[in-house]
């Protein structure tokens, strides 16, 4: 995977080129983030000492997923009269392809683009970055979701929307710098035990990215009506 952090910054990129629309930007984001929660599974079966394969990049990271998940808001938007869950529902699958796309242009791994169809793809293979690389992308996590955070807080400054939550997402963005110094510390002297604590830190972070994408909603969709 690239840094979560990453596919969130992208997610709120695109903004500039999408329709103005309701919940179609608030759905892009958390579509750029949500395929990562796979590593929920992945520390599941770590802790109970079961086998890992097949469960990062793979079901949360096809595009027949992002298709379904379109599909399936498409129904809801019908059944309930509301456009703007077909709007939610488009913007997932977006986010979750741009996912997929930059997974595959910037990590050093592949993606199983139709799961559940035989379909890996790593455009990287036959590379392997070197073991202190490893350890600064692992721990970079971190930074972007600083980034994230500190381009939400200057976006809102500049729009005047979410004021009231401005010191918060301060003080997360501080937090995630703090995580990255402490993590990076520990990666470079701990011989075993890293990947525990740094998985649970990760993973609250990254729950705190989409939960911080959901409550400034109003500055991610700033401009849409309705």
């Amino acid at each position: 995977m690239a840094q979560a952090g990453i596919h969130s910054i992208l997610g709120v990129a695109v903004r500039k080129w999408t329709p103005e629309r309701t919940w179609l930007m608030l759905g892009i984001v958390l579509g750029s983030l949500l395929p990562d929660l796979d590593n929920l599974a992945v520390a599941a079966a770590t802790l109970a000492g079961q086998p890992t394969e097949g469960l990062h990049r793979t079901f949360t990271h096809s595009l027949l997923t992002a298709a379904a998940v379109a599909a399936v808001f498409f129904v809801v938007a019908q059944i309930a009269r509301q456009p703007r869950w077909k709007n939610l529902g488009l913007g997932l699958g977006l986010g979750i392809t741009l996912h997929i796309l930059l997974d595959l242009l910037l990590w050093f791994d592949g993606v199983e683009i139709l799961w559940p169809i035989p379909s890996w793809v790593n455009l990287w293979s036959g590379v392997t970055p070197p073991a202190w690389f490893d350890k600064l992308m692992m721990t970079a996590e971190f930074l972007f979701f600083a980034m994230f955070f500190l381009g939400l807080l200057r976006l809102a400054r500049r729009q005047g929307t979410d004021r009231g939550y401005l010191r918060q997402l301060r003080l997360w963005t501080w937090a995630q710098i703090g995580l990255l110094v402490i993590f990076t510390v520990l990666a470079f002297t701990l011989a075993k035990g890293f990947m525990t604590p740094y998985g649970l830190a990760y993973l609250l972070s990254l729950g705190l990215a989409i939960g911080v994408a959901i409550r400034m909603r109003r500055t991610i969709e700033f401009g849409v009506q309705g």
